[in-house]
């Protein structure tokens, strides 16, 4: 008798909502950069940066490319005529103060726009300026942090209270035996787990280690504390040039014991305005004679990244085009997100990876070196993939 085979090991789903066309919010209290970094971030001036609270109540939208230099070299192999980079779709929403879970300010419009994104900027204010008022008096970040991650935690708890309400009423005429009540049982006892997570564990969702069913239930919620978020520090320019500040540290430490493993990315505001209005030229020499670079493209890509993000490239002289799709995408599924036709009539993909196409510099040798696979429908997306695919009439 032949050995039995292993069995494979299931693939974990990941956190957040299914699909490509993922947001990314900028979060913070009132007054700490967060609509001026939207400004140079999408080279735009939809954010409305003001000198007092709530001068955003509605979100503001940009598309920001991310930059990668795969991209800017495929674009010099092919010289295309059309240049298509990655975006990662972000959002300006306005600042959130204490009491925002319970309605103060404008708490539940902020909240929900929180609950439409699917990552979160956390801006945090780390420079003095007494033109720029505070909405808590004085700068304090460590304070500032707990406030944002205490009322998101506290809005997920309201949430998970009442949708265990109304699962447990429902849940009282359920028997053992069909498998749709098996099944309620279960999504009771996973929604018990994430309430005691949030409420005696005092954790954020994103930190716990769920399996696929309770990953599923936890989708399902779309709650605040799930979504990945990165921590942007925005120090004066002066502190940025000498990478120094006396709040840092302590942000550091905050983060360690609140959500280790979250990137934190020191930037100022004050400096990229500065270089925003500047030419190409003009900047590259300002950055040199300071001795820093512009964290813009960091942020983006750390943006696009926290939300499981990768890309593959589509290669000709008509254009060269890089498509955003989540990690564990399979082969059909990507390709239909440059058309539901070529997903649904999927033949198979003609792929090579962007590390061959450098090493062996033309497609002709990529494949003459056996290096250009056909894949079916099993095959799993590898960021940076070159694809072309094929479709049934």
């Amino acid at each position: 008798m032949p050995p039995k085979k292993a069995a494979a090991a299931e693939k974990k789903v990941l956190l957040g909502r299914p699909g490509n066309n993922l947001k990314i919010g900028i979060v913070g209290l009132p007054n700490v950069g967060k609509s001026s970094f939207f400004n140079v971030l999408s080279k735009t001036d939809l954010g409305k940066a003001a000198n007092f609270p709530y001068a955003t109540i509605n979100p503001e939208e940009a598309r920001i490319p991310v930059p990668d230099p795969r991209f800017d070299w495929l674009c010099d192999l092919y010289k295309p005529a059309s240049k298509v980079p990655a975006f990662l779709t972000c959002i300006d929403i306005a600042g959130l103060t204490a009491g925002a879970s319970t309605g103060a300010g404008l708490g539940n419009a902020f909240l929900s726009h929180v609950r439409a994104v699917d990552g979160i900027f956390q801006v945090v204010r780390a420079f003095d300026d007494a033109e720029v008022i505070h909405v808590e008096g004085d700068v304090d970040p460590c304070r500032d942090m707990d406030i944002i991650s205490t009322e998101l935690r506290l809005k997920d708890i309201e949430w998970v209270e009442k949708h265990l309400d109304s699962l447990k009423k429902t849940g009282r005429a359920l028997g053992n035996t069909s498998l749709a009540d098996k099944a309620k049982k279960e999504e009771i006892a996973t929604v018990e787990k994430i309430y005691n997570v949030l409420t005696k564990e005092n954790k954020d969702v994103r930190k716990v280690d769920w399996n696929n069913k309770e990953i599923d239930v936890v989708n399902g919620l779309q709650l605040l504390t799930a979504k990945p978020v990165t921590y942007l520090v925005n120090l004066s320019e002066r502190d940025y040039i000498r990478k120094k500040n006396k709040w840092l540290p302590k942000i550091k430490a905050w983060i360690d014991e609140h959500n280790p493993g979250d990137p934190l990315i020191p930037f100022s505001v004050a400096l990229e305005e500065r270089l925003a209005n500047m030419s190409d030229e003009e900047r590259k020499e300002e950055e040199q004679r300071l001795g820093v670079t512009s964290a813009l493209g960091k942020i983006t890509q750390a943006g696009y990244s926290s939300l499981d993000l990768i890309r593959y490239f589509t290669c000709g002289p008509d254009e060269v085009r890089a498509w955003t799709i989540r990690r564990g995408t399979k082969a059909p599924q990507a390709a239909g997100v440059i058309h539901s036709d070529f997903e649904n009539k999927f033949v198979c993909g003609e792929i090579m990876s962007y590390e061959d196409l450098r090493e062996y510099g033309s497609e002709a040798a990529v494949k003459a070196a056996g290096k250009l696979r056909q894949q079916g429908k099993p095959y799993e997306m590898v960021d940076g993939d070159i694809a072309y695919w094929k479709a049934g009439a």
